[in-house]
């Protein structure tokens, strides 16, 4: 679907969501440092440079190629009543043709975490995905134990599908996740796809 990527803006009652920009860099350093006890346990391990300028320039650079190309959705959660960042969600792994799908992905600054944040930008990004990148499914994983994070993808209208082994390297080792996802509710069953 042709759009203009580049001027992705997302308004929610509280937030907007856009891709990050490098002016974004001391507050988001300073929100993942504040946050990192809080978001170890849920993340792969950082790299020695995850911090730096340098990485979160990679980020910026990665973010513009990804919503260009059509591959990823990476955006940042702004509080707009005083523009500060409370978190990012991506809609990566952007999959056309048959599958028509993504693979959902976020996390939240610790002061700002159980606030309702999370769920709106799930929910404004879910339907940019069936309204505007025209994708049937999105889907999403987490650790069987993040009862937070399984609580979030339900209340946000995810159903669990399964397990599956070994899923991502988290904190330094693979683990099993538990899946879900969320279908768009006009491409269930058989469709006119191919037929001449």
């Amino acid at each position: 679907m042709l759009l203009n990527r580049r001027k992705v803006r997302i308004e929610t009652e509280r937030l907007t969501l856009r891709p990050p920009v490098h002016a974004d860099f001391h507050g988001w350093a300073a929100l993942r440092l504040q946050s990192q006890p809080y978001l170890t346990p849920w993340e792969p391990s950082w790299a020695a440079d995850h911090l730096s300028r340098k990485s979160f320039t990679n980020r910026v650079y990665w973010a513009r190629r990804s919503v260009t190309g059509g591959t990823a959705l990476p955006l940042f959660l702004i509080r707009r009543d005083d523009q500060l960042l409370v978190g990012a969600i991506t809609l990566d792994n952007i999959r056309r043709g048959p599958a028509q799908a993504g693979t959902l992905g976020y996390w939240t600054g610790l002061p700002f975490a159980r606030q309702g944040y999370m769920r709106e930008a799930i929910g404004a990004v879910v339907h940019h995905a069936f309204t505007k990148l025209d994708l049937s499914r999105v889907e999403a994983a987490c650790l069987p134990e993040n009862q937070a994070s399984r609580g979030l993808l339900e209340k946000s209208g995810f159903k669990y599908e399964g397990v599956a082994q070994s899923y991502l390297q988290i904190n330094g080792r693979w683990r099993t996740h538990v899946l879900y996802a969320s279908l768009r509710h006009d491409r269930r069953g058989k469709t006119l796809a191919g037929q001449a």
